[in-house]
């Protein structure tokens, strides 16, 4: 006939009272009392008494005040148990505010913590229960049953209160803070393809040239997705090796390994467009794997080392993180050496056929267009001579001939197919000016165009670099960071009135001219402004490194934006305590390491910052209460003995106590002679 049992209505004394006219319960109401229970919760003050559930034993209902929280919270307060469930203040509350005496007038953060039992704890204690008969009850149910009572507590704890209220609630499990974990742990497709179709886009934009025989922009795609693959390898073969994946790993590995990979690939390829023409086709790969090769072999194994010796950390995530890393950075080694080169070889074969970047199914517009040669003389443009027909020369004095040429080139296939034949019809004026020769000089020397000359070698008179076919570029793609380094920024800091000046303030004043003005002039030259923002960044760096904690903290590995990082900042913010264990493991002989086990419990009394009681004494571990306990099955049994109600061959009238100290006295652990009588009067 009473309702549902709760806290707030939960009188052990009441309850004994009501259920002792059925049964007796005298060794029940025994141990309650050795608890020091009471009332439980029955006469403590409620937080609000006009609650309907506040019952009407609690010392502030009939009052109808609010209780004075600070107050009733100083030193710490109970549980259910006085004498075993005993919180200490820092528990509790966080971010105190106390009075010159120490007395407690507020707090901003109050801590309530939930004990559960474990799966096979919950398994033992329903496992004869007759409501549980016909489900096939198992430790993997009763851990289903944990976790989702878990996360339901979360969730009650955070709708606890309503959005615009002024107090913040924080829920935190172990099962949610799992669930989030394992969320992050998920390989984020969306993230992870748009991270690389973003370092697609940039490869392309930054390796496409104008220029078609120089442009790499299918190089680039072709890189990004060499290096995609090859990372897809190493996770493939980190998974077949049993290395466990987690958030870091799925998080963070992906972009890492694409930057170093994407840094070796843009090496190469900027090598390979630097490689002279005039190196044989079938060398220019090999001469830049000679050139770049070994820089990028000296990186990466060095990256291998770096991540296979932080492997050595103890903490079992950053140890599999650095595993993976190190077997990514393998599989990019062997792409880049192996099978980026035959990318570059085949670019190679489409830069020499003059197709297209990218679309290499179609020819660059360079290989069909007419090459138009201006007028050009190749003698000194200063001389300012007629022309005349082939002429002779006066006695001591020669005249030079100059060819002033006029090229058209015309491109067909030849009749293979196969080919591509330039056609040039020159057609010259000879002209004769008047120069003095030196003796045995030759007055044309290489600038002749010999019969057997190429078309290379006629074409060379543009600039070498392009290779006299260039695609015109658009006038606003001109442009670019390169350019600005190169014409503007760095001439700019090797002028020599825009150099800085050491000692300036004397060579201020032993100027003549100028004054101030100058002075200002030279502190603002682009180089000192170069060096001042350099020392101030490294200031900077400087104290920043001061700023930096040691340690790998909680709430650097739970993602942010989380329930369960709002939970523990606030908790590292307030309650900055770790519960700390000591566990003991197989074979360890619990009877004779009693004393060694209290002379380790008294050594934390030495540890500056750990919790204690309201006397400075340190809290009491399990070893205390159970002496504490036999302590008082002895001074039971000392009192029974006295009165005779005890004697070496009866315990009959003793209390309970003083026959469970009695049985635990004769007791001798030998299987053969199990109890000595004689140890009633000389044990303890």
């Amino acid at each position: 006939g009473r309702p549902d049992i709760q806290w707030s209505n939960l009188d052990p004394l009441q309850l004994m009272e009501e259920l002792g006219q059925f049964t007796s319960l005298e060794g029940f109401k025994e141990l309650l009392d050795k608890a020091e229970v009471g009332q439980a919760y029955m006469e403590r003050p409620c937080l609000d008494p006009r609650d309907p559930q506040c019952p009407t034993s609690a010392p502030n209902k009939q009052s109808q005040q609010s209780p004075d929280i600070p107050a009733e919270l100083s030193g710490g307060c109970h549980g259910f148990s006085r004498k075993f469930m005993r919180w200490q203040q820092e528990l509790i509350l966080g971010g105190t505010t106390k009075d010159s005496q120490g007395k407690l007038l507020r707090a901003e953060a109050l801590q309530t913590m939930f004990l559960l039992m474990s799966p096979r704890q919950l398994y033992e204690h329903f496992k004869d229960d007759y409501e549980i008969h016909d489900i096939s009850w198992s430790e993997e149910k009763a851990g289903a049953i944990l976790e989702a009572w878990q996360r339901k507590f979360v969730e009650l704890a955070q709708d606890s209160i309503p959005p615009n209220a002024t107090q913040s609630v924080h829920a935190f499990s172990t099962t949610t803070l799992n669930d989030i974990m394992k969320s992050f742990s998920d390989v984020s497709v969306i993230r992870v393809a748009g991270g690389y179709l973003l370092m697609l886009a940039y490869a392309c934009v930054t390796m496409l040239r104008w220029d078609c025989s120089k442009s790499q922009g299918a190089v680039g795609l072709a890189g990004v997705l060499l290096v995609a693959l090859s990372v897809a390898s190493g996770l493939g073969l980190c998974s077949l090796l049993g290395i466990s994946f987690n958030a870091a790993t799925t998080q963070v590995l992906p972009f890492l390994a694409l930057g170093i990979g994407v840094d070796d690939m843009f090496l190469l390829a900027h090598a390979f467009t630097e490689t002279s023409q005039h190196i044989p086709f079938k060398e220019r790969t090999g001469e830049c794997l000679k050139r770049t090769g070994t820089s990028v072999a000296l990186t990466s194994v060095s990256n291998m080392i770096a991540f296979f010796m932080a492997a050595l950390v103890p903490i079992p995530a950053l140890r599999a993180f650095s595993l993976q890393a190190a077997v990514v950075v393998v599989f990019n080694f062997a792409m880049v050496l192996f099978v980026f080169p035959a990318i570059l070889s085949l670019d190679l074969h489409r830069r020499e056929k003059r197709r297209l970047d990218i679309l290499c199914c179609f020819y660059s517009p360079c290989s069909s267009r007419v090459i138009q040669i201006q007028p050009q003389e190749l003698a000194d443009a200063n001389d300012n001579h007629a022309c005349h027909p082939s002429p002779y020369g006066h006695p001591g004095v020669a005249t030079s001939t100059q060819i002033t040429t006029t090229v058209q080139a015309f491109t067909r296939c030849d009749p293979s197919g196969h080919h591509i034949v330039t056609v040039l019809p020159p057609t010259s004026q000879v002209c004769t000016s008047p120069t003095v020769l030196l003796p045995h000089t030759d007055p044309l020397g290489s600038q002749v165009f010999t019969p057997s000359s190429s078309t290379r070698d006629l074409l060379s008179q543009l600039d070498e670099a392009k290779g006299g076919r260039e695609c015109v570029p658009l006038p606003f793609c001109r442009w670019s960071l390169a350019d600005f380094a190169r014409e503007k920024y760095a001439p700019l800091l090797l002028r020599t009135r825009t150099k800085v000046r050491w000692g300036w303030p004397w060579w201020c004043h032993s100027r003549q001219v100028g004054g101030a003005g100058s002075c200002l002039t030279s502190l603002l030259s682009p180089q000192a402004v170069v060096v001042v923002l350099f020392l101030a960044l490294l200031g900077l760096s400087l104290y920043g490194t001061t700023m930096v904690h040691d340690g790998l903290y909680l709430t650097d590995i739970v993602p942010r934006d989380t329930k369960a990082h709002a939970f523990i900042s606030a908790q590292f913010k307030y309650f900055s305590f770790y519960n700390m264990f000591i566990v003991t493991k197989g074979g360890f002989h619990y009877p004779g390491a009693q004393a060694a086990l209290l002379s380790l419990h008294q050594a934390f009394s030495t540890v500056k910052y750990v919790v204690r009681e309201g006397n400075r004494d340190l809290p009491k571990m399990w070893l205390h209460y159970f002496q504490d306990w036999l302590r008082g099955l002895q001074a039971t049994f000392d009192r029974d003995w006295q009165a005779g109600r005890i004697t070496h061959d009866s315990y009959r009238n003793g209390s309970e106590d003083g026959a469970l100290a009695y049985k635990l006295l004769i007791q001798t652990g030998n299987k053969k002679e199990p109890f000595n009588f004689n140890q009633v009067s000389s044990d303890r």
